[in-house]
């Protein structure tokens, strides 16, 4: 076992994936042709939403959720600091300014009440929005966050990156996958290699609003529309007489190039086929993992059964986190940190951040671990890392 490397996160490419790649790449569509659209539409039949927007990542995802929702120089928008710097970059990109509430220790997500102190500590208005992450899979109580954001007047962006099929429970016992679109005005996930689905990059948004959906479609491909019932220059002036000629296309604003390539939605359709599959077994391993650390006294932190956890993530709290680091190391086990705070990344500390202002965050930094997770993991593997952080503390 000791020569196996055994990484924190790993795609999952079977032959059927490969397959269905190389039927993309003899196609007449690199790009821009029907696998994108079917891979769309599949995955809002999978959250449960009427519309899908395919990225070339993650991040352009969350760049067009913050250009479609307007945000702009001076706004004020709510997140997390224990997430990818991308859940906070986006705003920026922007011009906005981001505030950071801090995590709840309990669930690692954005402490609700943590945002309610900052909306209740300024006029309404002084905030546009709020970005809650489903931290490692575990899914935010968006219809209490919905609650609020109706109060305050703001727009909720879900980041649920980590949380492909997973879903909260809501306050009438039902079921709310993430990303369906009944709290979030807009959602995003991921399809980097580590993700759920993999299809090497590409991002995805989902919504129930029309208006945003044709907006985001626009902004995806510079601004760029081919739709004769959005146009606003003249049929004459396009060259036609009776209707718009079939060449005719109108850039109405300022967008970006952030497709995703046939062959890459081609990889992600097949990936989706094996989600239920994957989640159902990432929550093996967390069980696992549960049941081996419940009455350890040096790991903290992830125990119990969580309703709805997609396990991107098996994070767990432990004293001399580097030692252990490094020793996982020594034994070709290669966990990860997810995250450094991100209001005390050196640019975010330009605007004022400093050490001690979200306590929680900062005290879940200096104990976090991400232990391997992925559906590909064996049951031997994960003994040996079971075995492994055993041995480390029993010396």
């Amino acid at each position: 076992m000791e020569n196996r490397i055994i990484p924190y996160g790993k795609q999952n490419i079977t032959e059927a994936d490969v397959a269905v790649v190389i039927e993309a790449l003899k196609s007449d569509y690199l790009t821009q042709g029907p696998k994108i659209l079917e891979f769309e539409q599949n995955f809002a039949k999978y959250v449960g939403a009427k519309y899908a927007v395919a990225l070339s990542n993650g991040t352009a995802a969350l760049h067009l959720c913050a250009l479609a929702l307007d945000v702009k120089e001076g706004d004020k928008v709510i997140t997390t600091p224990i997430t990818f710097a991308a859940s906070a970059n986006c705003v920026r990109y922007c011009g906005g300014e981001v505030i950071f509430g801090d995590i709840d220790p309990k669930t690692y997500l954005l402490d609700i009440n943590s945002v309610k102190n900052l909306l209740e500590a300024s006029p309404k208005g002084t905030y546009k929005g709020i970005i809650p992450v489903d931290f490692g899979g575990r899914a935010v109580d968006l219809e209490e966050y919905k609650k609020l954001a109706d109060e305050y007047g703001l727009w909720i962006i879900e980041d649920a990156c980590h949380a492909p099929g997973g879903y909260f429970v809501d306050s009438k016992g039902e079921q709310q996958f993430c990303g369906n679109g009944e709290f979030a005005d807009l959602s995003i996930f991921s399809f980097h290699p580590v993700k759920h689905i993999a299809s090497g990059e590409g991002g995805i948004i989902t919504t129930n609003d029309e208006s945003l959906y044709h907006t985001l479609l626009a902004l995806r491909t510079h601004g760029i529309i081919k739709d004769e019932n959005r146009y606003t220059n003249s049929i004459e002036f396009a060259g036609g007489k009776d209707q718009y000629p079939l060449w005719y296309m109108e850039m109405q604003t300022l967008g970006y190039n952030y497709r995703i390539t046939d062959f890459q939605a081609a990889l992600g359709n097949s990936q989706l086929q094996r989600a239920d599959e994957g989640v159902a077994r990432r929550r093996e391993i967390a069980a696992i993992y549960n049941k081996a650390f419940e009455s350890t006294t040096y790991v903290k932190g992830q125990s119990g059964v969580v309703d709805g956890h997609a396990y991107h993530l098996y994070v767990i709290e432990v004293e001399d986190r580097l030692g252990l680091y490094n020793y996982l190391r020594t034994k070709n086990i290669f966990a990860q940190i997810h995250y450094i705070p991100c209001h005390l990344m050196p640019y975010y500390r330009e605007f004022g951040w400093k050490e001690g202002d979200r306590i929680h965050s900062e005290t879940y930094y200096k104990n976090c671990i991400s232990l391997p997770m992925y559906p590909t993991l064996t049951q031997e593997e994960q003994q040996y890392v079971i075995d492994s952080i055993n041995e480390y503390y029993s010396k």
